[in-house]
């Protein structure tokens, strides 16, 4: 694209100083800026509008966070952001920075951030007349011998001018007089040496001392001098000068070299005689950095290494050797001492810009780092970059040892969410020196995973009858995302589970995923519920997954065996007739029961409980069927009662029992039945009535006791009280006194034991009538209270089908018989 150079140059009075602006290059092929500039201008002063020359809008460099990063260690330049100009940041000293190199140049890069960018620059710094030539020495001594012929020449010590090119000393000057004239070696500016020569001979009586000044000129605008003072004595011996046997010594040493190692030797000889010939050596025209880096053995003219050499500080050395003999004559030699580099110095990698994270979504080539590496070595060592390590990054140099450090491949941060990225720059020498530098990248998390349960489906199971908010189970769903991605929320979807939605039977915690029971479960009803569990995740967009839960209700032993036959709401009286001929094994009847529970809870054992003859009958365990053990004699009674007990096999067992009467008849007719009946009723008249007065005479006897022992406690009180009417006052409060004993409640409620009334009728007949009416009602007399108010105990109070007390033992017994069962005869 060519080359675009802009110059602007300033003439300002002598106090504002000057201003020149030059850009130089502009070279689109490596994208540098090269600019120009004079030294010792102000802070803030405006090189250019860098914006400008690069095309960039302002918004980028306000936004974007642009910025200045200098390869030198002090910030010579800053950027405005607000108008895009590149400002001085510190006064430039040209000579401190670049001492005597002719091309003073300073580099930077301007670096934005958003987008991430990277402008290389250089500027050159113009030497400006800021320093005036400077002498060795205020006064130069000199010894002339009076036979010193005209022609001969005497070097002066050149002036020292800190600036360089035209500013540098152009000319010297000396005053005007009869016997010297100045003379000026040809050279460049650095070398151009004074030198005095003898026109007229010298006599020592007329002039014996003679002083001169000389001055030096440099070419700047406007010019500066410098003098120094030339003293000439005159001598009427010595006319031999030393001389040197070469007048430039140049050797080559590395930079390794150790202290006090010989650089070079210089040699000056003198052809007088005694002390005139005698030579001493010394630096003529040196510098703080010469006397600190080398010194002179001023009789052997040795130059050893004072200080440890760094070619990277100062690859060349320039010094001049005096020689002055015993009576005053000197001359000058040049040495020019070389530094060899060596590979000591490893590559630097200089960080310009890095970033913390990415994210694991980041396209390829996304830029991470701009860094470039220096070496201070020199020569043609190449300094390789590369990355330890496989990982998913690579380098891309942007130009000659700057590099930009991008994304190769895709990321994830959920197998590896931060990168230690070495970079190793290694160099050309040998042996080849290597440096690293270490940068951590934190791959960001987005939301790529959804939440993963450990299994597709879930079998729990519960107990029926449970508590309300019972804990069924537990799921969890794992998210590999972090942070806000990897928070899992639970829910129940809902859906129609026997007419009712899911939220009817179950709940789920949504932090925890315990899932709970909302109502209590009959197996019965529900043996199984099968409903699906969502986990879904908290990032943008939100991801979810499902889990199937398939629930089993289990059985628990609730339900008691139910009986089918005999039918338990059956009132009428109904029994089971066998023929006295039967033979072992007949079948009499059989149970019939179902069970509600399943499995073992449903499974039924039938045994026989109570039976007036164990040894007649038996009952199937598994079938329910009542059969006789053996044959039916004439021994054996009329009528059994067989109380049958249905178990389940649960835990714990429920059980039920069965209440089948049994008549053995000579045949099946209804006559022979009613004889039968006959014959046995004196029998059990007697028996019950025996057992009636037993159990009346011992309530009597209690109450009798109850009634002592009241009227003793009573006495006690009113003798202690001292109050007689508090007798009367306890005796009409008493409450009900009532005597309960199993078989006067029995008989109330029609529910007289089956071994009762079979010892009733066994007894004699005839001592059924031995017992009154009257007996009979005194002893129901018993259960009225005190109050005289003739009513019977609500809890003693017969049953509906009760038998009236007027009735005798035999007919309260026969109807007793003949009613329908009742729960209590079942439950016998």
């Amino acid at each position: 694209m060519g080359f675009l150079t802009l110059s602007t140059c300033l003439i300002a009075n002598i106090q504002a100083g000057y201003l020149l602006l030059v850009l130089l290059f502009c070279n689109k092929a490596d994208s540098t800026l090269r600019y120009s500039v004079r030294e010792e201008l102000a802070k803030g002063y405006v090189v250019s509008n860098i914006a400008n020359d690069l095309g960039l809008e302002l918004k980028i460099l306000t936004e974007g966070g642009a910025h200045i990063v200098s390869e030198d260690t002090k910030q010579y330049f800053q950027i405005n952001k607000n108008t895009g100009m590149l400002l001085i940041n510190e006064r430039i000293d040209r000579e401190q920075i670049c001492g005597q190199i002719a091309n003073c140049i300073l580099y930077f890069q301007l670096v934005t951030e958003t987008p991430l960018q990277l402008f290389r620059a250089e500027v050159e710094i113009l030497d400006v007349n800021d320093n005036p030539p400077v002498f060795p020495q205020k006064e130069i001594i000199i010894t002339i011998p009076e036979q010193t012929p005209p022609g001969t020449k005497f070097s002066i010590e050149r002036a020292q001018d800190l600036d360089v090119g035209t500013n540098a000393v152009q000319n010297y000057l000396i005053t005007v007089n009869e016997h010297f004239r100045l003379d000026v070696q040809d050279g460049n500016s650095k070398n151009k040496r004074p030198e005095i020569i003898l026109v007229k001979q010298l006599d020592y009586e007329k002039t014996s001392k003679l002083s001169l000044q000389l001055t030096a000129v440099d070419g700047g605008d406007p010019r500066r001098t410098g003098t120094a003072v030339i003293l000439i004595n005159v001598l009427d011996t010595n006319d031999n000068p030393p001389v040197f046997n070469q007048s430039v010594y140049k050797v080559n040493i590395f930079e390794n070299n150790a202290k006090n190692y010989v650089a070079v030797k210089v040699t000056a000889t003198d052809l007088d005689e005694g002390p005139n010939g005698d030579v001493l050596y010394a630096f003529s025209h040196f510098s703080e950095v010469i006397n600190r880096m080398f010194k002179l053995n001023n009789k052997s003219g040795e130059i050893t290494v004072a200080e440890a050499l760094d070619f990277e500080d100062t690859q060349m050395y320039e010094m001049e050797v005096q020689a002055k003999d015993g009576g005053g004559l000197t001359s000058f030699c040049k040495v020019v001492i070389e530094i060899d580099d060596l590979n000591d110095n490893p590559p630097e990698i200089v960080l310009t810009s890095v970033r913390s994270s990415v994210p694991e979504n980041a396209l390829s080539e996304t830029v991470v780092a701009l860094f470039n590496v220096k070496d201070r070595d020199v020569g043609k060592r190449d300094i390789r970059c590369s990355i330890k390590g496989h990982q998913p990054f690579k380098l891309m140099s942007s130009f000659k040892n700057f590099y930009r450090l991008v994304t190769e491949g895709p990321l994830d941060r959920e197998k590896k969410s931060v990168y230690n990225i070495t970079i190793t720059a290694i160099d050309g020498g040998s042996p080849p020196l290597s440096s690293t530098a270490v940068i951590s990248l934190e791959i960001s998390d987005i939301n790529d995973n959804r939440p993963v349960f450990g299994k597709a489906s879930y079998i729990m199971q519960i107990t029926e009858n449970n508590n309300p908010g019972a804990l069924i189970g537990s799921v969890m769903a794992t998210d590999m995302d972090t942070s806000e991605n990897a928070q899992v929320f639970y829910s129940v979807i809902e859906d129609i589970v026997n007419g009712f939605p899911s939220s009817h039977f179950i709940t789920i915690n949504s932090n925890s995923g315990n899932i709970f029971a909302v109502r209590s479960f009959d197996y019965e009803q529900l043996k199984e519920l099968t409903f699906l569990v969502q986990a879904r995740d908290s990032g943008t967009p939100t991801l979810s997954s499902n889990a199937t839960i398939k629930l089993f209700i289990t059985d628990q032993n609730d339900n008691a065996p139910a009986l089918l036959h005999p039918s338990p709401n059956d009132g009428s009286f109904s029994a089971e007739i066998v023929p006295r001929n039967a033979e072992a094994g007949y079948v009499v009847s059989k149970v019939i029961a179902v069970d509600a529970d399943s499995g073992q809870n449903a499974w039924l054992s039938f045994h026989l409980l109570k039976t007036s003859d164990p040894s007649l009958f038996s009952v199937g365990v598994h079938t329910g069927e009542i059969a006789t053990v053996r044959g039916i004699t004439e021994k054996d009674n009329n009528r059994h009662t067989l109380i049958v007990i249905v178990k389940d096999n649960g835990q714990p067992s429920l059980s039920t029992t069965a209440t089948v009467k049994v008549v053995i008849a000579e045949n099946l007719s209804g006559s022979h039945l009613e004889i039968v009946e006959e014959q046995n009723t004196d029998v059990f008249d007697s028996q019950l009535t025996i057992y009636l007065i037993i159990s009346l005479a011992v309530v009597t006897f209690l109450f009798l006791a109850s009634v002592i022992m009241l009227l003793i406690f009573k006495a006690y009180r009113i003798n202690n009280s001292r109050h007689p009417e508090a007798l009367n006052q306890n005796l009409r409060r008493s409450d009900i006194v009532s005597f309960r004993t199993s078989y006067l409640d029995s008989l109330a409620r029609g529910t007289i034991h089956q071994g009762y009334l079979q010892e009733v009728r066994s007894q004699d007949p005839a001592k059924a009538n031995s017992c009154t009416g009257k007996e009979q009602v005194d002893h129901h007399a018993l259960l009225i209270d005190f109050n005289n108010k003739n009513e019977f105990l609500q809890d003693h109070q017969p049953a509906a089908n009760a038998i009236p007390p007027s009735h005798s033992s035999y007919q309260r017994v026969q109807a007793i018989l003949t009613r329908p069962m009742s729960t209590d005869w079942q439950e016998g």
